[in-house]
């Protein structure tokens, strides 16, 4: 208004037209700091980002993220009756998105690593499942014996190689594992030492979870609805490990199984509409449905549905039965911490940290593909299931074939090579049998109580005659070199 004229008197306004040079696009996430690099007890906090630019749209929901920017104070919104506050926010520069899994030392020592490991099996070239034994018993090496169960952990960390398309398909490389097991048999502790050996990982537990917990949840902020990630979103690329699997609600337990098969959440709540990355690996564990029967199904014991269980590439069933012997072992570690195998040669070899950057190292650079000797057992083993089991046919489906494709591929992650041989796919047929739901070459093993060998060649030498010669392959295992 000038000098000199009337004040205007018009109560309508229109806006104007604003400039398009004038105006970016604009974004606000919430950063919050990681779960597994805080102490016991602390609570993680958050603080407000502000994207502008080319930025926007950067993240997503679940995301590791390194943000660089410029701390600022901002007034909150004025509101009748409340106190306006002041709140700290960043106006970021720049978001780099870290993917996946990463060497704990960093990119630089990664080299340095690889050739470590690289001698380590150089030098137990002649002996390579007493060296593979090695790397097993460095997994919760607290506990004492369970040899089947700790290399099954071992190898659904490793996990298999995803495939995908040109059109878009994908078939997960994730593996997933349920522990089904009495109280005492040492569940829960393999899901803390997992998570603690995944650099990604989320460590929850079923009682009190939802589906919005485990998945994603729409929160009102002010006028604005906001999606936050819940734990299977914030293990993407890494680990969930949920305890107490079966005292998640029945209705909730159908948002897991997308997340698990597709790996994938879709989400529409509050007019938001999208998809969320969910590529995790699936660490369960429970406890059965009052005492084990083992002439009932699995479902039964459980109390699962079928769908979900066949989304699981291993169930180890853990029933804590009457053994003296085996007592008396358990008793001596116990008491006096005596562990034979970490007094073999090499054992000391791996420790924790090392264990931990092995890997990482291997899920990030080896992607090992089945050779025609492992495709021959694999596909004569999955054959015979589809024979012999019509019992349980919700779990010998297709899925059972890349199960074991998975795990004959992290088998040879695990023995650190690029190509999954005879040996590994033959392990996978030894590990598939222990589940107890398709033991129908080797009979119903105890996983609870398998201990380590004294001579893992040899005995790995006895498991691999007696495997072909039930799948009829008897004159393969001399065509091979393994």
């Amino acid at each position: 208004m000038a000098m000199g004229q009337d004040p205007c008197a018009s109560t309508g306004f229109m806006p104007t037209t604003p400039d398009p040079e004038a105006c970016v696009d604009y974004q606000e996430i919430k950063v919050q700091e990681l779960a597994g690099t805080l102490s016991m007890g602390t609570i993680p906090r958050a603080i407000w980002v502000v994207l502008e630019g080319d930025i926007v749209d950067r993240a997503k929901s679940g995301d590791h993220v390194t943000v660089t920017g410029v701390v600022l104070y901002r007034w909150r919104a004025p509101i009748a009756g409340e106190r306006p506050d002041i709140s700290v926010v960043l106006r970021a520069s720049s978001v780099k998105v870290r993917s996946g899994d990463t060497v704990v030392d960093g990119d630089a020592s990664r080299d340095e690593q690889l050739d470590v490991f690289g001698r380590f099996w150089a030098q137990n070239a002649g002996k390579p499942m007493a060296a593979r034994d090695q790397v097993v018993a460095a997994m919760c090496p607290r506990v004492y014996g369970l040899h089947s169960v700790k290399l099954a952990v071992l190898l659904v960390l490793l996990g298999g190689v995803a495939r995908a398309d040109s059109r878009g398909m994908r078939v997960r490389g994730e593996a997933h594992l349920l522990l089904v097991g009495d109280p005492g048999t040492a569940k829960s502790q393999f899901l803390k030492f997992s998570a603690r050996l995944v650099a990604r990982s989320v460590l929850t537990t079923g009682v009190g979870s939802t589906s919005a917990g485990l998945t994603v949840t729409a929160v009102r902020d002010g006028a604005e609805w906001q999606l936050e990630a819940g734990a299977l979103v914030l293990a993407d690329r890494g680990i969930c490990c949920i305890d107490e699997f079966g005292s998640i609600r029945e209705a909730d337990k159908a948002t897991v199984l997308e997340a698990m098969e597709q790996q994938s959440i879709s989400v529409a709540k509050a007019g938001i509409v999208c998809k969320l990355n969910a590529r995790c690996s699936v660490l369960a564990a429970m406890n059965p449905k009052g005492k084990y029967d083992k002439e009932a199904p699995l479902t039964v014991n459980t109390a699962l549905s079928s769908p979900l269980l066949s989304r699981f590439d291993l169930i180890m069933v853990l029933l804590d039965s009457r053994n003296d012997a085996w007592d008396a072992r358990v008793a001596d570690f116990l008491l006096q911490g005596t562990d034979p195998v970490a007094n073999a040669d090499g054992g000391g070899f791996w420790s924790f940290d090392r264990l931990r950057a092995y890997v990482a190292c291997v899920k990030t650079r080896l992607e090992p593909r089945a050779s025609a000797a492992a495709e021959r057992v694999l596909t004569r083993y999955y054959q015979l299931q589809r024979q012999r089991d019509p019992a349980s046919s919700a779990r010998t489906t297709i899925r059972l074939l890349e199960s074991l494709i998975r795990l004959a591929q992290a088998h040879a992650r695990l023995m650190f090579r690029d190509a999954a041989l005879l040996c590994d796919a033959v392990v996978a047929v030894v590990l598939m049998e222990s589940t107890m739901l398709t033991a129908s070459l080797l009979g119903a093993t105890d996983a609870l109580h398998t201990s380590f060998p004294d001579d893992a060649d040899a005995a790995y030498a006895e498991t691999e005659a007696l495997v072909l010669t039930k799948l009829g392959l008897e004159g393969l295992s001399e065509q091979t070199n393994h």
